[in-house]
């Protein structure tokens, strides 16, 4: 109990570290690779929730195929400005008073909240992949193949679009 407590300081640390970098750092290729890293934390995070399904989504699909993306556009374009174009104040001004804004409305939000735990039990394994493989395939398998057929009519679509008219 208290390693899951240690763990989940660490990687509040390491996401909340990671993500401020991403807007902190000059370079694009530094910025898509802390990302990538805010990724991973959050993975931990589920990871920690027992729910290991949506941590490997989350590490395959955002920090696996999506931040490969990322790097190769960046790459591509070539992003690396050796002078950073300046704001005008009005601009910087704007986004000062818009960040504020949004840091008091997230405070009063906060303060709304009640965020104590009732003591309702709470069922540790719905995360589970066997756990989610029976639901989606009993109470919601209609749906589930109905998304299926969707995403193999897009991929015939897109292969249909990208081959050529010779082809």
């Amino acid at each position: 109990m208290m390693l899951s407590k240690y763990l989940f300081y660490l990687f509040s640390i390491l996401a909340i570290f990671s993500s401020v970098m991403v807007l902190m750092s000059k370079k694009p290729i530094h910025s898509v690779l802390y990302l990538t890293l805010a990724f991973l934390a959050i993975a931990g995070h589920f990871i920690l929730l027992n729910a290991q399904f949506i941590a490997i989504v989350n590490v395959i699909v955002y920090a696996g195929a999506i931040m490969v993306l990322f790097l190769f556009t960046v790459m591509l374009l070539n992003l690396n400005f050796s002078v950073e174009q300046k704001k005008p104040a009005i601009v910087r001004f704007s986004a000062v008073i818009a960040a504020g804004l949004l840091f008091l409305t997230l405070t009063g939000a906060m303060k709304r909240t009640d965020v104590l735990f009732n003591g309702i039990y709470v069922n540790s394994q719905i995360g589970l992949v066997k756990n989610l493989g029976k639901v989606l395939f009993s109470e919601f398998r209609l749906p589930f193949e109905v998304s299926g057929i969707l995403f193999l009519s897009a991929m015939v679509g897109a292969v249909m679009l990208g081959k050529k008219a010779g082809d």
